[in-house]
């Protein structure tokens, strides 16, 4: 068995001991819900009230989940970020799996890779794409079976990535962090993964 301590770790852009992660906590969560009920509420809130940036036109540019929170807004990765350390925040492990999907509709500017995450509950792994549902995606809380924002169409070169990570992807959070427009993402968002998956075979 994987040893979850490293889906509830601290990490520089997991940073659920930051004040504003703390308030926020406080602020989902009575203390009377059941794990089901936090962890479909810390997804709602990420999924719906922390707008995409590319669906809001903003060239407000996050990484660390403390930042996605106060700014209110991140692509994919940081929204991962901040429902990540919601979650590791109250204790219930949390971790990233990737998608490669086209970067427009179709593959005319190429491909990348998308986030989203897995959460341990309950003896086993479900899976929360926290996107945001714009443009005809209904990613929706499903713990049976995963309702993600993007299906893979075999016309392109669209697959999920096995395995998952207790970390973010790291080139991705630098080129976020050096990134100053939406378009700078566009130009530089990669479209591999760099390192192996804490958990390799799911």
């Amino acid at each position: 068995m994987t040893d979850l301590s490293i889906f509830l770790e601290e990490h520089p852009y997991i940073d659920h001991s930051s004040p504003l992660i703390r308030a926020k906590v406080e602020e989902l969560f009575s203390g009377d819900e059941s794990s089901l009920e936090k962890v479909r509420l810390a997804y709602e809130f990420v999924r719906d009230e922390i707008p995409h940036s590319f669906d809001i036109e903003s060239d407000t540019i996050t990484a660390k989940a403390s930042d996605v929170l106060a700014e209110k807004t991140g692509i994919c990765h940081a929204k991962a970020n901040l429902l990540a350390a919601l979650l590791r925040r109250i204790g219930i492990p949390a971790g990233f799996c990737y998608q490669h999907i086209t970067l427009a509709d179709d593959d005319s500017l190429g491909y990348c890779v998308h986030c989203y995450n897995a959460v341990y509950l309950d003896n086993r792994w479900i899976f929360l794409d926290a996107r945001g549902n714009t443009n005809g995606r209904c990613a929706r809380f499903s713990p049976e079976k995963p309702v993600l924002a993007y299906r893979n169409r075999s016309e392109y070169d669209e697959y999920f990535w096995k395995g998952i990570y207790a970390s973010p992807q790291m080139g991705v959070m630098r080129m976020l962090d050096a990134s100053r427009s939406r378009q700078d993402i566009i130009d530089n968002l990669q479209d591999y993964l760099e390192g192996e998956p804490d958990i390799p075979d799911w």
